[in-house]
């Protein structure tokens, strides 16, 4: 186990700060994912740190882990939010966040999630389509409300990261190029129910190099400063998220690295710089707990059979990713290099190859680097419940998700020919 999770090892057990994980299975059953506020908060607090040089400001990604607990905690310290529809953005507001903090970013915005975040006075919406201004200046209009807006601009710049979390090429769906930038920005200039705020990018997710910030970076604030020289009023550039964080043998740089390098390019230029975190704040300071249901042995392979599965935690089916899978309690036994596999009926269901271990069922095991991207992309698939979400606190924990039960999942579903009172709603 590397030291950057936010385990430790006190006896031959794991715990998450101050509670052992067997105890929390025993007390709320698995899969369970658990979080570590101390290392949440850390996080923060050091990305924090590392811009305090900066006019800036923190907008968490609330897809990476989306919580209302969560929101919460980072609410209080300051945090303002990314949303990407109008689910996180009610999750906002629920927690107590600041909507006139909250950034909304997405290509598919719809009217009703549009005028739900001008209605609660969104603090910017990220425009990523001439349609989308057209709509939104629609519902400002009939809400006779000015809209804060920036462009979302693609600059075509390669992020080095998993074709499926690069956001910041040409080819993919997100963002204009700069000459449509400009052109949206006369548009907005001209609009009485629109207000340019700010100009953004978001180049992908899990970045291990400042390189291709700094170049998102220089571009946008030659946007900036022509758009200004034009007479428009930007005040803020908003170079999204995606800083790495190390799941096996990455070395990504540091906070800092970052923050160097982004100084360098807007330290004299008058513009509030937008930071949108997630998976750094969250990635390392979470673990999804599950139990070794089977050991099971084939002519060529050892397979541990455990009850989380890819509805559970999907980065591995989904992106091939590595995560590091440690046994909760150490015994003695003959290691055997074992697939941890999931009960769910497809090949893909497999959440660690070869991974050397001494088993035996019932055993616990801690998949690490789970925090981020984990329980907020878990669904239902084979009719499995979902996992239960808990919060460490020093030597307390708190349950932040109840297990979901069967009946959660079929309740809102109706056979139509039958006396149903849901069918007629």
């Amino acid at each position: 186990m590397k030291e950057h999770h936010c385990l430790h090892l006190v006896q031959q057990q794991m715990y998450c700060e101050d509670v052992a994980l067997a105890k929390i299975a025993e007390q709320c059953g698995t899969p369970t994912y658990i979080y570590s506020k101390a290392a949440i908060e850390k996080n923060w607090c050091d990305l924090s740190t590392a811009f305090k040089h900066q006019r800036y400001q923190i907008h968490y990604a609330v897809k990476a882990c989306s919580n209302i607990a969560i929101l919460y905690m980072l609410a209080r310290l300051g945090s303002g939010f990314d949303v990407v529809s109008g689910g996180e953005l009610e999750r906002v507001r629920r927690s107590g966040g600041d909507i006139s903090k909250t950034v909304f970013s997405g290509v598919g915005k719809q009217q009703w999630e549009i005028e739900a975040a001008l209605r609660g006075g969104i603090g910017c919406i990220n425009i990523e389509s001439e349609s989308e201004l057209l709509l939104i200046e629609k519902v400002a209009s009939y809400l006779n409300i000015v809209a804060a807006v920036a462009i979302r601009v693609n600059p075509d710049i390669d992020a080095q990261t998993h074709p499926y979390i690069a956001t910041g090429l040409h080819h993919n769906k997100f963002g204009v190029d700069a000459q449509q930038a400009i052109e949206l920005y006369q548009k907005i200039r001209r609009s009485p129910f629109l207000q340019e705020h700010g100009i953004a990018c978001h180049i992908g997710s899990q970045i291990m190099s400042p390189e291709p910030y700094a170049k998102a970076l220089q571009q946008l604030v030659a946007i900036a400063d022509q758009l200004c020289k034009d007479g428009l009023q930007i005040t803020h550039i908003d170079i999204g998220g995606g800083f790495g964080i190390r799941y096996q043998d990455e070395t990504p740089p540091t906070i800092s690295d970052y923050a160097t390098v982004v100084n360098d390019i807007i330290a004299d230029c008058p513009y509030r710089l937008i930071l949108e975190p997630g998976r750094f704040i969250v990635g390392n300071a979470g673990v999804l707990l599950t139990q070794v249901i089977h050991l099971k042995q084939t002519y060529q392979k050892y397979f541990a059979v455990v009850d989380a599965a890819m509805n559970d935690l999907l980065r591995p089916s989904l992106y091939e990713a590595w995560h590091d899978i440690v046994a909760v309690k150490a015994h003695k036994g003959e290691c055997r290099d074992y697939d941890i596999v999931g009960p769910v009926c497809e090949s893909a269901d497999v959440l660690g190859y070869q991974r050397r271990l001494a088993l035996y069922p019932g055993d616990l095991l801690a998949i690490l680097s789970a925090g981020a991207y984990g329980f907020s992309m878990s669904g239902n698939y084979n009719t499995r419940t979902k996992p239960a979400e808990v919060l460490v606190d020093g030597d307390n924990f708190h349950i932040i998700r109840c297990r979901e039960s069967s009946l959660d999942m079929i309740e809102m579903e109706c056979i139509p020919w039958e006396n149903n009172d849901l069918c007629k709603e």
